[in-house]
């Protein structure tokens, strides 16, 4: 048989032995509680934040990471990371404050890279209200205007259980790209208290409607409400909407976390599919038990006048936990992503990251493993109080919290769109799990592959008539692990087109077809 028609007989291979490639985005200064936002315009540039002042860049897709402190010098970086790129190209990171001349956490900052990382604005404060604390920031750009819309909730003692505190959602916007705020709206027609658990107001993520409309659902006392606006955040609902229940509160208790929120999280489709309009909330919650948290998710395809039932997110048998949910929507394909802890696969706290998607705007969802190993949490550890994902156009990157001998870090994974759903081989067996990122590529890709156990490899790339071009691994003896090998398409003189990696290894031939389009 000759190799052209193996390569051809082989393709689909791929799905059955692939493995999405965990990386490791930084583990300085115990970070955690992290956020990650993938650029439309060029999706080899992502940026990501975790607690309390780290960032992180990638520029080739999230398979290496340079990291740095953000520093904000009137205003202060506290936590609480929000990172969100605009129409523009600019990046930005929202934060809680930690004022030279003001009282802790008494505004919400943002700042702005526009050279990608090289340089950040001093900070913009947003809120500020006597001393009253702004917590739990979130942010979001209009893709028609390139305003950025901001919710959060205001304490007015933090932690206080004085029955004359509350809590409410607030609001502003900018339309300069951050340099400028406006006076902050109330939007929660019900208050919360102060004590920063159930029945106090939080978990306000903001969403924008194709016909620019604003959307943002929160958490507390009325379990999950809804707001909008139809007008760019002038006016808002007379009463808010009600959603769900929140059976527990979002306040949730998992063995071996030191504190878990259940906050929803609110997006809307703004792709030209079916589902284009839809508002979904996404949040977790234990009505089923205390020892059984679930992922939920509910839909509108009125604008948030009514809502659909409830419908669980992972598929597991009942009894184990699932929880720190999130949940994007990928604004070109329309497909929902969700990201959550899981504990399926064991009887203690053992703790592996699953990921969901539903491509049909909620109704069926695959979930699969995305970690590669499950860790154990200590609970006098705090691992913050949510994981995140971004996803553009098939390209999808969740982050997540993980500890290791004691020691905090932030991972991402290369979710390989064609492994998504496909069972693993048996780990007895010395198997290559292969991707290649960006795929179609203009510049550069990259191979990527594991092996569970020692072997020989030899690693070529082919074009479609079967010609070997070049030897990238030739019958090389590797030990188990993880290997990336690089391919620039110029250094080579690759015309455009339509080539494969053919990786050889003792358990067979693995096979992976790239497009070259500069």
């Amino acid at each position: 048989m000759k190799i052209p028609v193996i390569i051809l007989l082989i393709l689909n291979m791929l799905s059955v032995s692939a493995q999405h490639l965990n990386v490791l985005v930084g583990n300085q200064r115990n970070p955690n509680e992290p956020s990650i936002t993938i650029n439309p315009r060029n999706t080899q540039q992502m940026l990501a934040g975790a607690n309390i002042d780290n960032y992180y860049y990638s520029s080739d897709g999230g398979y290496t990471w340079q990291n740095n402190r953000l520093f904000s010098p009137q205003l202060g970086v506290w936590g609480d990371p929000c990172v969100i790129v605009d129409t523009a190209g600019s990046f930005y990171f929202f934060h809680l404050s930690n004022p030279v001349g003001g009282a802790w956490i008494d505004r919400i900052v943002c700042q702005r890279t526009d050279d990608f990382t090289v340089t950040w604005t001093d900070g913009t404060g947003i809120g500020l209200d006597g001393t009253k604390a702004q917590d739990k920031e979130w942010a979001v750009v209009d893709p028609a205007n390139n305003n950025i819309y901001v919710t959060w909730t205001q304490f007015d003692t933090y932690g206080s259980s004085n029955p004359n505190d509350s809590s409410i959602i607030r609001f502003s916007k900018s339309t300069d790209q951050g340099e400028t705020w406006s006076e902050p709206k109330r939007l929660s027609q019900v208050a919360g208290d102060c004590i920063d658990s159930d029945n106090t107001v939080e978990g306000a993520v903001p969403a924008v409607g194709p016909e620019g409309q604003i959307y943002v659902a929160w958490a507390g006392p009325e379990g999950i409400v809804f707001d909008r606006s139809l007008d760019g955040g002038e006016t808002w609902l007379e009463n808010d909407i009600f959603v769900s229940d929140f059976p527990g509160g979002w306040d949730i208790n998992i063995p071996g976390i030191l504190r878990s929120n259940g906050f929803p999280v609110t997006v809307c489709d703004l792709s030209a599919g079916p589902n284009r309009g839809t508002i979904y909330i996404n949040w977790s919650d234990q009505r089923n038990g205390t020892n059984d948290t679930d992922v939920w998710l509910v839909k509108s395809t009125d604008g948030g006048n009514t809502w659909s039932e409830r419908v669980r997110v992972n598929d597991d048998e009942p009894g184990r936990h699932q929880f720190f949910n999130w949940m994007a929507v990928d604004q070109v394909t329309g497909k929902l992503w969700f990201v959550f802890y899981d504990r399926r696969n064991y009887t203690d706290t053992q703790t592996d990251v699953y990921m969901a998607l539903s491509e049909d705007g909620g109704e069926t969802f695959i979930n699969f493993k995305v970690s590669e190993s499950p860790f154990v949490p200590n609970p006098s550890i705090f691992f913050g109080d949510y994981n995140n994902i971004s996803a553009h156009n098939d390209v999808v990157r969740p982050i997540w919290t993980r500890l290791h001998e004691n020691q905090l870090s932030i991972h991402t994974a290369i979710v390989d769109i064609e492994a998504v759903g496909v069972s693993e081989l048996p780990d007895s067996k010395p198997i290559a799990n292969v991707s290649a990122w960006p795929n179609p590529f203009r510049q550069t890709t990259a191979f990527s592959f594991r092996i569970k156990d020692n072997a020989r490899v030899s690693l070529s790339l082919y074009d479609l008539t079967g010609r070997k071009l070049m030897v990238l691994i030739d019958d090389q003896l590797l030990s188990a692990g993880r290997y990336t090998e690089h391919l620039n398409p110029e250094a080579h003189n690759l015309a455009a087109g339509v080539y494969n990696f053919e990786l050889i290894t003792p358990a067979g031939r693995y096979c992976h077809k790239v497009v070259y389009a500069p």
